[in-house]
């Protein structure tokens, strides 16, 4: 048995579990050299919600980044995680972007592209596989673990075998909500094990607690490599600890061969660096939760179900809510819940328990997925469910991504036009980015503050209306809750709103207006899309419940509204 390899994953999924992915370059940087001295088989460091954060908080450029981390980094080879078609944003991006980005990832500093698609659906990843692997890149070519009927061990086996013929040069099982159990790690491992030849990574969170024991089982049935982070960036929603794992192995056919001592002087300085960003440790994600077992759901999808119910004020429903996932999940096909698949199923069962009907309100993101645009559903869904949700429209049959022109040339002009293109990269940002690159590319978005920590965590009173960042799988999102209490221009604002007026078209939930289809004055017929808010992270459009004229607009696009504010009057 040859000896066990380690990706360390401190300077990506690690710190995007349990902080928010907010570390900042230049808390990497120091201990990079250090890093690059351990032997890891590779140092994942880029891609997942890295690129969104830097841009959207932290000000940072992303490929400045990946350019100071490949300059100290010189030895280990430097992984990123990419979401197939998705990249690094979370729709599907033209053939043409998904070749520009991943040369450009290979050029930058990424050796490893860690390769995957939320439903599982290899077309949506071949592209970015070819792009890598013509660009002289490592491919780990990955499987979405997940457990339901339509998910047997030969599923995962025979996609395996697709990704090797494909080229891929080692397998990715990505266990994201650390569902795998000792027992399934050790039969699913064999079974790779026997049917192909490149090495096999295991990737599991510690959410269940059973993380560091599949681990051990699946070293008994021949894995190549396993992830994991230093400890003060371990457990909870994140990985299994470096240090524990390698002691752990010592002395057996799996050591890892690692220096325990170097790790530990590693250790002592992200300690440190752990407490700089306390503030915004959420003790959730530190935590073991075995709900994540009962309903298959990973433990920061559930901490974002319980904002979202805070957010519509209907916590009440909790228990509600929890018992409609699995339903959700059930007749949309069996989904892996990751990023999108995870807000998609999530964010439909809350529609579905607070409108009182199901699938009365559906996102656009819910139609999208319902009608092939994000890949082949792992079990088909029922005529019924098609029908209630996409009407008398039918759901493609191709790879999504051919329905789409080439956008390279098109997103290029855009960016030129704006004058935010100092280098080539820049075009890609945008590319990816359109609505949040702007700003920083002219160079006026701010660095967020790092609050500082408040005893047990609690935030004081002042600090209302305030921003509670939420993990879902890793990628990580802002929710705002309004004070009620009328100390901010937000809930002024919404105080001032007429609720019950003639002709008036109310929110049916809370939310952001995404975007505002007509002008005062204008004539619209019934059932029109007048509106478009943005509630959960998912587009909702507002129709006009009855012909008429535009009387007023009482929001505007960037408003936080209310269940049952007006959001305009049709006369």
């Amino acid at each position: 048995m040859a000896q066990v390899k380690l990706t360390d994953t401190t300077l990506r999924d690690a710190h995007q579990s349990l902080i928010a992915t907010r570390m900042r370059t230049r808390d990497m940087l120091p201990i990079a050299e250090k890093m690059d001295e351990v032997g890891f088989f590779s140092l994942e460091v880029w891609g997942g919600a890295t690129f969104d954060s830097s841009i959207r908080y932290l000000n940072e450029d992303p490929w400045e980044r990946l350019r100071a981390l490949k300059k100290a980094i010189k030895k280990t080879p430097l992984q990123m995680l990419l979401r197939g078609q998705n990249l690094v944003g979370y729709r599907h991006y033209s053939d043409d972007i998904v070749i520009k980005f991943v040369e450009h990832a290979a050029k930058t500093g990424v050796d490893i592209f860690r390769i995957f698609d939320a439903v599982n659906d290899i077309r949506n990843m071949e592209v970015s596989i070819k792009a890598a692997k013509h660009a002289g890149a490592h491919v780990q070519g990955t499987v979405c673990y997940t457990i339901s009927p339509v998910h047997p061990i030969p599923l995962y086996v025979k996609m395996a075998k697709e990704l090797e013929k494909m080229g891929c040069d080692s397998l990715c099982i990505k266990d994201m909500a650390g569902l795998i159990s000792p027992r399934n790690a050790y039969d699913l491992v064999k079974a790779l094990k026997k049917e192909i030849s490149i090495p096999v990574d295991l990737h599991s969170h510690c959410t269940s607690g059973m993380a560091p024991m599949s681990y051990l089982f699946a070293c008994e049935a021949g894995v190549n490599i396993l992830d994991t982070a230093f400890s003060p960036f371990a457990w909870g929603t994140s990985q299994p600890p470096t240090e524990t794992t390698v002691a752990a192995l010592k002395g057996t056919p799996y050591d890892t061969g690692l220096d325990l001592f170097l790790l530990t002087e590693i250790k002592k300085y992200f300690e440190d660096i752990k407490e700089k960003y306390r503030g915004i440790l959420d003790p959730i994600s530190e935590r073991i939760d075995t709900n994540v077992l009962k309903y298959q759901i990973p433990g920061g999808m559930l901490s974002n179900l319980v904002s979202q119910l805070k957010e519509q004020n209907a916590l009440d429903k909790y228990n509600d809510v929890l018992a409609e996932m699995p339903r959700v999940r059930e007749e949309l096909g069996y989904p892996p819940l990751v990023t999108p698949t995870s807000q998609i199923v999530g964010t439909q069962a809350v529609l579905n328990v607070l409108m009182g009907e199901r699938y009365k309100v559906v996102p656009k993101e819910v139609k999208d997925y319902v009608k092939g645009l994000y890949g082949r559903t792992p079990a088909p869904i029922s005529k019924e469910i098609i029908t209630k949700i996409l009407g008398n429209e039918q759901p493609i049959t191709c790879r999504p991504a051919d329905l789409l022109p080439p956008e390279l040339d098109k997103v290029t002009k855009e960016a030129y036009a704006l004058g935010i293109v100092k280098k080539p990269e820049d075009i890609l940002t945008y590319a990816l980015y359109p609505a949040i690159a702007p700003k920083f590319l002219r160079g006026e978005a701010k660095e967020e503050a790092l609050e500082v920590p408040k005893p047990n965590n609690v935030r004081a009173a002042s600090a209302l209306p305030s921003e509670f960042k939420v993990e879902v799988d890793g990628d990580v999102f802002d929710v705002k809750i309004i004070s009620a209490g009328g100390g901010s221009v937000a809930a002024k604002e919404m105080a001032e709103r007429p609720k019950a007026v003639d002709g008036a078209v109310t929110a049916s939930m809370q939310g952001m207006v995404l975007k505002v289809k007509v002008k005062k004055g204008d004539s619209v017929a019934k059932g029109d899309v007048v509106m478009v808010l943005e509630a959960m992270k998912m587009e909702n459009n507002i129709h006009a419940p009855h012909a008429g004229a535009v009387k007023e607009i009482l929001v505007k696009e960037g408003s936080t509204v209310s269940a049952g504010d007006t959001l305009l009057i049709i006369g």
